[in-house]
């Protein structure tokens, strides 16, 4: 972050500061990040209360404090009606310091993926801030923008959500000069009810966009090809051949997809580290941001071999003769079906799909896992091993459809005591869940029965 006085601070975020004028060089809601040239901000929550750790924020160095309340600590402070709120309106005041490509991306399922792709692409001309971990929301976007310095020429910010007026908010602060969406699914049906609202949800990242900065969708997503906007609309697809940007010859090898991508009449071959064509339409969204921010179409495309799979997503390991995919950071119905066709794309003697619950989908959530096991018939999956309460849906739908070795656990350790008898060499083994199963650790036993080193 660079240098800013808590004055300037003050008048941004509509706050009043009683105390001493400072230099600040780091904003944080954490104490245990704090050091000297710190503002804390002290955020309340559903389940706690960051001006309960005010002293904390003291005690280890903080040079000032944003909080709604004057608390009683030698420090200077800026006190406002929301702590959040105030936060978000000095992150816009900070963002607008900086005249760069800044990149805002949303989506159902994916969202993480295709910006490790749109950073890929962006840091083969510019040095590029990227968002980190799982700030993508109120709190988290903001964190990201604080890191911007004068170093940086390019960042990209990934905008996550779970109702209405939420993705408002983080564009309004992160003022993208482009953005992606890159697909309405059913996440998050819990709170919205509809797919329609989900688009809606997703469209707010116009928000905070000036008029002429460039929207690309993937019209190939049924919800998306209805998108009509006064503005420019960049379209990817792989079906729809009137889209802007396509692709074809898509082709998987040794966990690798290799594909052409078509633009402006000219043909780009390309090609990805990872599996699935789900990943083609992110490399597809991260080739067009390139363009559009200024970079060379050729460079685009060569830049996507250098994607990074990040965390749990859909990393691919070959071990004693068999083909694991761990992907154990989320699961929504799209994704799942996305990581079985992956799944199904492997050559393998076998293909084995060991799915967990799916959360935050309320009242389709039984037919909506149902749906899943039935698809894994449909695609020809050899096996398939359910864990979880909800998950005996994806069971049932496995086993009425045709896979008669389909199983149900409510035990991880019964799940993997199972297919540790069931492995053979030249399978292939997808593990997929929503993050609050941990699925992970499934995969740490499976590979510790095995003698496999866990890495």
């Amino acid at each position: 972050m660079e240098k800013t006085l808590l004055s300037e601070i003050a008048i941004a975020c509509d706050g009043v500061l009683e105390g001493e004028d400072r230099e600040i060089f780091e904003i944080s809601t954490d104490t245990r990040t704090i050091k000297e040239g710190s503002l804390f901000v002290a955020i309340r929550g559903e389940n706690f209360d960051g001006h309960d750790f005010c002293r904390a924020a003291y005690e280890n160095g903080a040079s000032a404090l944003l909080v709604e309340r004057k608390v009683d600590y030698p420090l200077p402070q800026i006190i406002v009606d929301d702590t959040r709120k105030a936060q978000l309106l000095f992150a816009k005041h900070y963002r607008s310091k900086f005249v760069i490509p800044v990149v805002g991306v949303t989506g159902s399922v994916g969202k993480t993926t295709t910006k490790e792709m749109i950073y890929a692409v962006l840091s083969s001309e510019f040095k590029t801030l990227k968002t980190e971990g799982n700030f993508n929301n109120d709190i988290g976007v903001p964190k990201m923008i604080f890191r911007l310095d004068g170093t940086y020429q390019a960042a990209v910010f990934e905008m996550g959500m779970s109702d209405l007026n939420e993705i408002t908010h983080l564009s309004k602060a992160a003022m993208p000069t482009v953005s992606v969406i890159s697909n309405i699914g059913v996440s998050h049906l819990e709170n919205l009810k509809t797919r329609e609202n989900i688009l809606k949800a997703k469209l707010e990242i116009l928000d905070g966009m000036a008029d002429d900065a460039p929207l690309i969708i993937n019209i190939d997503n049924d919800m998306l090809s209805t998108v009509k906007l006064d503005r420019k609309v960049i379209t990817v697809a792989i079906e729809n051949k009137n889209a802007d940007c396509t692709a074809e010859n898509i082709v998987q090898k040794d966990e690798k997809t290799f594909f052409d991508i078509t633009y402006n009449a000219e043909t780009y071959p390309a090609f990805v580290p990872t599996i699935g064509i789900h990943n083609v339409y992110n490399a597809l969204e991260a080739f067009c941001v390139g363009v559009q921010v200024g970079i060379e179409p050729k460079k685009c495309a060569d830049a996507l071999a250098g994607y990074v799979t990040t965390g749990m997503r859909q990393r691919v390991r070959k071990e004693k003769s068999i083909v694991f995919i761990e992907d154990c950071y989320n699961a929504s119905p799209d994704s799942q079906k996305a990581g079985l066709n992956a799944l199904k794309d492997i050559e393998a003697k076998r293909h084995i799909a060991v799915l967990g619950d799916m959360l935050e989908l309320g009242a389709v959530s039984k037919q909506a896992h149902y749906d899943v096991g039935k698809y894994a018939a449909e695609k020809g999956i050899d096996m398939v091993f359910a864990l979880g309460e909800e998950s005996q849906s994806i069971f049932f739908g496995a086993k009425e459809n045709g896979i008669d070795s389909s199983f149900h656990f409510l035990s991880k350790d019964e799940l993997s005591k199972k297919l540790l008898e069931c492995l053979q060499p030249g399978d292939a083994v997808i593990f997929k869940a929503s993050r609050g199963m941990k699925l992970e650790e499934v995969i740490k036993n499976i590979y510790k029965g095995m003698g496999i080193e866990n890495e």
